[in-house]
């Protein structure tokens, strides 16, 4: 049995469901939220009852096949074992049941009552559910849910559309969220992120350009020294005691070329969004949203943190009449953020390139918000304004250490110390 609104994306769903042999049996869905398709709980007027049991479940802190009070949207039903004529989903042919007139309902409590256990299981994952529009909503809002769930299928698992119903299948006008510009950075061997970040951006109706990043990997030395790229001679990575890498230069110079088109260009405001981001749900309206309150309320900014990773949260502090920004302290990660020409314009003018630090390093720099004084010291301006969107809007779309995890700016070639830095390092080792 599998409702309209459950999205199946293993393949060996059906099979994995059969060899358990089990009478009832669903395969565990999540949506963009804490929704699913199973119940841990059920309290004593059959309604949802939420139990520690349903989060361990859920984020699959145990995996396995759970005996749970409810299941439904998408569920096996093995007819042939003989208690299988017990069930059913309306209640006029169940026993003894005094509960609501309601499908799932009936069919949980006649299963209790016939001695038939319901599993739901969560040893793979097995793909989404929808969350159920509400008696008072549209179909408009049905195909915002519906976007939400297919923006979270993209961000874990490719998301096939048959040739047969490509047209029947609608897409958004695509526009750039009200800023001058949307800019994707994708390293041309990485397609697959590519062909990723352009259906979700079909998917929530953006237009956006691409950029070809600097790759690291065809970078070295004479290449830098063309360019007048120098790294800061007291660079060290805080977390690996290494020297920057030829990775983090090329990120680094594809933040840096956009950062410059921006103001040639003229663009009042841009986004930059890198190619490995998973959106949270309503991300178009939550952008939009932002957007207008910058407008509204006309206090200062430079750079606006769509994601990050989070450093010194303690030190932040609330925007006076925003509902979702805040100052932002030191932080990592440049996922994706709202650049205004000013701050292109600061970021360009304090030469970086003179002084090369990754360019997560480099804002906090910037912005005064870096524990480093030596590093702060070679940018004696440092008055770029960074707010952030809290909740974040973006995240990775892998963690280190999470099977499928790719990095290439970490795994890449070390960009190798010149003799005056070599010898500094040395004296600083004294």
């Amino acid at each position: 049995m599998l409702d309209a609104d459950a999205f199946l994306t293993n393949p060996n769903t059906l099979d994995n469901l059969v060899s358990k042999d089990e009478i009832v049996i669903s395969p565990l869905l999540k949506s963009d939220g804490m929704y699913s398709n199973f119940w841990a709980g059920m309290n004593t007027d059959y309604y949802y009852l939420r139990t520690e049991k349903y989060d361990r479940i859920f984020f699959r802190e145990e995996t396995g096949c759970f005996d749970v009070p409810m299941v439904h949207s998408a569920v096996l039903i093995n007819l042939r074992k003989s208690a299988s004529d017990l069930l059913s989903y309306d209640p006029r042919y169940l026993n003894q049941y005094d509960g609501p007139t309601d499908d799932i309902i009936s069919f949980a409590v006649g299963a209790k009552n016939s001695g038939i256990p319901l599993f739901v299981c969560n040893d793979d994952h097995y793909g989404f559910v929808m969350i159920p529009l509400e008696k008072e909503g549209t179909i408009a809002d049905d195909l915002v849910l519906l976007t939400n769930i297919k923006t979270e299928i993209l961000n874990n698992d490719d998301l096939p559309l048959s040739k047969d119903l490509e047209r029947y299948v609608q897409y958004p006008a695509e526009d750039t969220l009200g800023v001058d510009q949307i800019y994707m950075i994708n390293l041309l061997r990485r397609p697959e992120r590519r062909t990723r970040m352009l259906q979700l951006f079909k998917e929530l109706g953006i237009r956006a350009q691409t950029v070809d990043a600097f790759d690291g990997r065809t970078l070295n030395q004479s290449i830098l020294s063309d360019a007048g790229v120098e790294i800061m001679p007291e660079y060290s990575d805080p977390y690996h005691d290494r020297p920057m890498t030829m990775g983090e230069v090329g990120c680094f110079l594809s933040h840096y070329i956009i950062w410059n088109e921006v103001i040639e260009s003229d663009f009042e405001t841009v986004i930059i969004l890198e190619d490995d981001v998973r959106f949270e749900p309503f991300f178009r309206q939550k952008v939009k949203y932002i957007l207008t309150e910058l407008d509204n309320l006309r206090f200062e900014w430079d750079l606006i943190y769509l994601g990050r990773k989070r450093l010194l949260e303690s030190a932040e502090s609330s925007v006076e009449g925003s509902k979702y920004l805040v100052r932002a302290a030191y932080s990592y990660w440049t996922l994706g953020y709202i650049l205004s020409r000013n701050g292109a314009r600061k970021l360009v003018e304090a030469e970086p390139l003179k002084k090369l630090v990754p360019v997560d390093e480099y804002l906090p720099i910037l912005a005064n918000t870096h524990p480093k004084k030596e590093w702060k010291a070679h940018y004696p301006k440092r008055d770029l304004i960074i707010l952030s969107v809290n909740p974040l809007l973006i995240h990775p779309t892998h963690y280190t250490g999470d099977q499928g995890y790719i990095s290439d700016t970490e795994d890449s070639t070390i960009v190798p110390l010149d003799e005056k830095t070599s010898q500094s390092r040395k004296r600083e080792e004294l």
